[in-house]
Parts: structure tokens; sequence; C-alpha cells
């Protein structure tokens, strides 16, 4: 992969001129390299990746299974992007696994909140034959950045 796009998902906020340094490159070219990815739909946005173990109040996220009748013109093209318009889902993917097709990370205020986004929005799209939720208890890891604040928190996990 790009060395550049690597460099800026592991953190947007460096500017052209440190990623020029970092890249032996000239400014202009690397801001060049970044508005011709743009305007190619490869650099989507850019985002910070938050702690919510840390922040009162952050809602719940749940990881949600979908299992999907594939359309005949579509595949399951159609379906994702329905799931993906609503609010609440942070993220949907297209899985190989032989229990769903699609998995969807939904962000909501509480249980009850993503529970009935379940029951009333997700379950009743046309396609959708079943659904498994999974409420994440606490994040360790995101984006390839670790949560565990301290050698001891570290040392507990492994044992």
């Amino acid at each position: 992969m790009d060395k550049l796009l690597d460099l800026l998902e592991d953190n947007a906020q460096l500017t052209a001129s440190q990623l020029a340094t970092m890249l032996d490159e000239s400014e202009d070219k690397i801001k060049g390299k970044i508005n011709l990815y743009k305007e190619q739909g490869i650099i989507k946005g850019t985002s910070t990746v938050i702690d919510y173990n840390k922040v009162e109040d952050a809602g719940v996220q749940a990881i949600i299974e979908i299992k999907v009748t594939p359309k005949v013109d579509t595949g399951f093209d159609e379906v994702a992007e329905i799931v993906a318009s609503f609010d609440n889902v942070e993220s949907v993917y297209l899985a190989a696994s032989a229990t769903f097709d699609l998995v969807a990370f939904v962000r909501g205020e509480n249980i009850q909140e993503v529970s009935r986004f379940v029951a009333k929005q997700l379950s009743t799209i046309d396609s959708v034959i079943s659904t498994a939720t999974h409420f994440i208890l606490t994040e360790y890891k995101k984006n390839g950045i670790s949560f565990v604040d301290n050698e001891d928190e570290q040392r507990s996990m492994i044992l």
C-alpha cells in the first residue's frame, strides 16, 4: 500500500510539510497526492479515535450480525446501503461467514435503544433473514490504537 496512505491512516493530523519530510518528497507533491486521493474517493475523511471507556454517558456499542437474502441484481449491496443509511450505524461490512453476511457496528444511548433499532428498523428490511446482537463491554484497541494505559493493566490482560 502507499506509504502516504499508511501515514495518514495512522495520524491524520500530520501536515503536508511533515509528511513530505517523512517521505522525502516535496510538500507540493504530497499536497497534490492528497488532493488526488480525495478526488478519487480514496480518502473519505478524517476521524478521531475516542476511548469511550473514559467518557461518561457514552452509551453502548453493539456488533450486529445480519443474515441476508441477496438481491438478484445487486447482491448484498442494496441491503448494506440501507443498513448504512441509519444514523446510529457506524460501520457496515460484508463478511465471509457461514452464519451471517453483513456485520454492522451500531451505537446507541442504551441497550433498549439498540434493541428497538434491531427490532423495528433492521429486522424489517426486506431481505433480512435474521440478526444476532453482541454488546461491547470494553474496548481494548481500536484502529490500531491501544486503550490499555499502563503495564500493570497489560500484564493482567495477558494472565
